[in-house]
């Protein structure tokens, strides 16, 4: 085979290779932030607040924490039934999808106020989405 016919095959080998990606693979490559300050510049910029509860600690024991609203996003981090959660926002069929920004110390998320204007939060704690099913209201 010439060096051309060669490079020629690569390339279609490598086309191939990207067609054949999976989408979840593609998809947890993207981070969606969390935007506080939904409300506007009266309300706290993170509205509510609620309760990790109705984990199996038989099962896996824990809710994931995901880059984005979807478990085809990846898991960024792993909370124990009683965790408390701020809900900032929220996504999918029904807001089946929480924006939440959390702490796994008792720290001041900054989410309890009002902010000027909505944006993405980035600490100085945690955030990401979490599964609904799991988040029972606390407060807000």
């Amino acid at each position: 085979m010439d060096g051309t016919r060669k490079l020629r095959l690569a390339g279609i080998l490598a086309t191939l290779a990207c067609l054949c990606l999976p989408l979840a693979a593609v998809g947890q490559q993207s981070h969606i932030p969390v935007i506080a300050g939904q409300d506007g510049p009266d309300y706290d910029a993170c509205g509510s607040q609620g309760v990790v509860r109705g984990l199996d600690p038989k099962g896996d024991g824990f809710l994931a924490v995901r880059a984005g609203p979807s478990s085809q996003y990846a898991m960024v981090d792993k909370l124990n039934n009683g965790t408390v959660l701020n809900i900032c926002d929220q996504s999918g069929k029904g807001g089946n999808w929480l924006g939440v920004v959390y702490s796994h110390e008792t720290m001041d998320c900054a989410v309890g106020t009002p902010w000027p204007r909505a944006g993405a939060y980035n600490g100085p704690c945690l955030s990401g989405w979490v599964y609904r099913k799991f988040v029972a209201d606390l407060a807000g």
